[in-house]
């Protein structure tokens, strides 16, 4: 164990940026991991980026983009959202017409989002926020080490991430990147970031110039650093064909077993699945016994779609036929015994 100014600290962090380049498919030369959760993340872009009385866009189809949303109102932002049903996705044709609608400053949406199991197309909203001259926030929590990102490519200004989803790490650091042009912005913001801790202006000092902020969790950066060199050792575009792989057999699974899925086909997060409840099966019973039984934590809707779906992780070490050999002898035997046809 080492310091927090430590040169060996800044050694191991400089391998989890260049990593986490990588893993976000950007040049950015801000990226690099935030101390806090994913929630971090996404209060550090909306604090940074969003001046209060700006208009703030979100795009809302489940529960984290209200999550955005929220966090935009409590910093004074004059939030406005577009809303679809939760598990829906915005079309570009959708998200043209409410920026022209609004002119925002700044848009957000999340990418793949964790309460209903949607996967949005980045360039959709990019395309026509950039046209606007908008600033686009991208969630990454869920997408992020286990389906393609391409922060560069698909437009992205802001984007957070965690490390507990798709970098199979432990939690408690949020990746984070913001372009060139986002940086320059936020160098010339005459207001100070509220949130102290969160200031992407000192914390760069410190990864950056070195000079002590706060104390950074060095073994969860040790953590992340392993995780990261784990995931470009197998290749990412080798992994996320394997979580595609595996997505496609846990689909195939479920509907053998007369179970169907939340979101259409084509527009599904592959490592999180979201599958519709049986009729008559209390879900909270089936999810308490492969907890209890099979050691085995399957997730809970949200808000309208609580009790509705159940939300299934499938990442990182699980995402191949083992864990789905794992998982479905367990699952088959809970939904049997909670009276379901299967």
């Amino acid at each position: 164990m080492v310091g927090y100014v430590d040169p060996f600290f800044f050694e191991v962090n400089d391998h989890v940026r260049q990593g986490l380049r990588e893993i976000f498919g950007t040049r950015n030369p801000f990226t690099l991991a935030l101390s806090g959760t994913g929630s971090a993340g996404m209060e550090a872009a909306v604090s940074n980026f969003v001046n209060p009385g700006a208009k703030f866009l979100v795009f809302s189809a489940g529960y984290f983009a209200d999550r955005i949303a929220e966090m935009g109102r409590r910093h004074g932002a004059n939030v406005v959202r577009s809303g679809k049903s939760w598990g829906q996705t915005f079309t570009e044709t959708e998200a043209r017409e409410a920026i022209e609608r609004e002119r925002p400053e700044v848009v957000a949406f999340v990418h793949a989002e964790t309460s209903t199991g949607a996967l949005q197309p980045p360039l959709a909203i990019t395309r026509p926020a950039h046209e606007a001259g908008a600033f686009v926030i991208a969630d990454c929590v869920t997408s992020l080490g286990a389906t393609p990102v391409q922060v560069d490519d698909s437009g992205i200004d802001i984007a957070y991430s965690c490390t507990q989803k798709g970098l199979s790490c432990p939690p408690g650091l949020s990746p984070f990147t913001a372009s060139p042009a986002a940086m320059d912005w936020l160098k010339a913001r005459k207001l100070d970031n509220p949130i102290w801790y969160l200031d992407l202006k000192l914390i760069a000092e410190y990864y950056d110039g070195r000079k002590y902020h706060h104390t950074a969790p060095v073994s969860t950066f040790y953590a992340l650093r392993e995780g990261l060199a784990a995931i470009l050792e197998e290749g990412p575009k080798k992994r996320y064909e394997r979580h595609a792989r595996a997505h496609t057999g846990f689909v195939q699974r479920m509907e053998a077993l007369g179970l169907s899925m939340h979101v259409a086909e084509g527009r599904r997060i592959p490592n999180l699945n979201t599958v519709r409840v049986p009729e008559g099966v209390d879900d909270a019973q089936v999810r308490r016994w492969l907890l209890e039984e099979h050691g085995i934590e399957v997730g809970t809707g949200f808000g309208p779609l609580a009790g509705k779906i159940f939300r299934i992780g499938l990442m990182g070490p699980l995402a191949n036929e083992a864990g789905l050999d794992l998982f479905f002898s367990a699952f088959e035997k809970c939904l049997a015994r909670a009276g379901a046809s299967v």
